[in-house]
C-alpha cells in the first residue's frame, strides 16, 4: 500500500514538471498544498462578510423590488483585481471543477452563520439553450453544484428555462436591463416550489434585472419563499 502511494506521488510530482498546477489569479506555480490558489493570492480574495452584516448592499439591491427573505454576494468583483480573475477564470476559462470547488468553499464559510438553514432547494440562474450550447455548460450551475455537494440542499435545474436568448447585458444601463430581461423566464411546475424556500445562485450580482426577472418568475408558485446567493458583487 505505502509503494502504491510513493508510485503515485511520484507520478504527480512527474506531470507536475511539464504541467505544473497555476494560481488562478496570477498564473503563477503552485506548491503540492496549495489547491487554486498560491497563498498570496488567497489572502487577496475581496470577501464582503454580508453574511456576518446588517449592512448587506446584496439586498440592499432588491429594495422595493422584490420581497426577499435574505441575500449574500461572497466577494466584492472589483475589477481588473482577484474578484474578476475568479468569475473570468469560470466564465470565460472554461474551469468548471473550480466553479464547484469556489462554491462548495463558499457554502462552508456561509454555512457556519447558518446561512442556509430552511431553504429547500437550490434555483442556479439558467441559461438559454443555445447559449449553454455554445458555452458547453452553465457557470452558475457548477457554482451552484459546489454548494448542493457542501450544504446537501438539492439541485433544481429543470422547473425554471430561459425562454429566449436575450442580448448582453453587459454594456446597457440600468433600464435598458430591466427591459431586457422582462418575461425572459418561465417555471414549467409551480406546485413543485410551493410553500418552499428556494435559493437562486448566480455568478455575479449587478443591477439585479436578471435575478429579479428569474424571482418574479418564481412568484407563480404559491406561498413561495425566496432568498439570492452570488459569488461576487459589482
Amino acid at each position: 500500500m505505502l509503494h502504491t502511494i510513493n508510485l503515485t506521488k511520484l507520478f504527480n510530482n512527474f506531470v507536475n514538471i511539464f504541467y505544473p498546477k497555476l494560481c488562478v489569479v496570477c498564473g503563477e506555480p503552485l506548491l503540492e498544498t496549495e489547491n487554486y490558489f498560491c497563498l498570496e493570492c488567497f489572502l487577496k480574495i475581496p470577501k464582503t462578510n454580508y453574511h456576518r452584516s446588517h449592512e448587506n448592499k446584496a439586498l440592499d439591491r432588491f429594495a422595493g423590488k422584490i420581497l426577499l427573505e435574505k441575500a449574500c454576494a461572497y466577494l466584492y468583483y472589483n475589477k481588473g483585481g482577484v474578484g474578476q480573475a475568479l468569475i473570468a477564470e469560470i466564465k470565460y476559462k472554461g474551469n468548471q471543477d473550480f466553479g464547484e470547488w469556489i462554491g462548495a468553499y463558499m457554502a462552508a464559510e456561509l454555512a457556519c452563520n447558518r446561512f442556509f438553514d430552511g431553504i429547500d432547494y437550490l434555483v442556479p440562474v439558467p441559461l438559454h439553450r443555445s447559449k449553454k450550447k455554445k458555452r458547453g455548460f452553465n457557470q452558475a450551475e457548477k457554482i451552484a453544484d459546489g454548494i448542493a455537494r457542501t450544504t446537501g440542499i438539492p439541485l433544481n435545474t429543470d422547473n425554471v428555462f430561459r425562454k429566449k436568448a436575450n442580448t448582453t447585458q453587459t454594456k446597457k444601463g440600468l433600464y435598458e436591463r430591466w427591459k431586457n430581461t422582462l418575461d425572459l423566464f418561465e417555471i414549467k411546475n409551480p406546485a413543485l416550489f410551493a410553500g418552499k424556500h428556494v435559493l437562486i445562485v448566480d455568478d455575479v450580482l449587478t443591477t439585479g434585472s436578471t435575478l429579479e426577472a428569474v424571482a418574479q418568475c418564481l412568484l407563480k408558485s404559491p406561498g413561495i419563499r425566496i432568498s439570492i446567493l452570488t459569488l461576487a458583487i459589482a
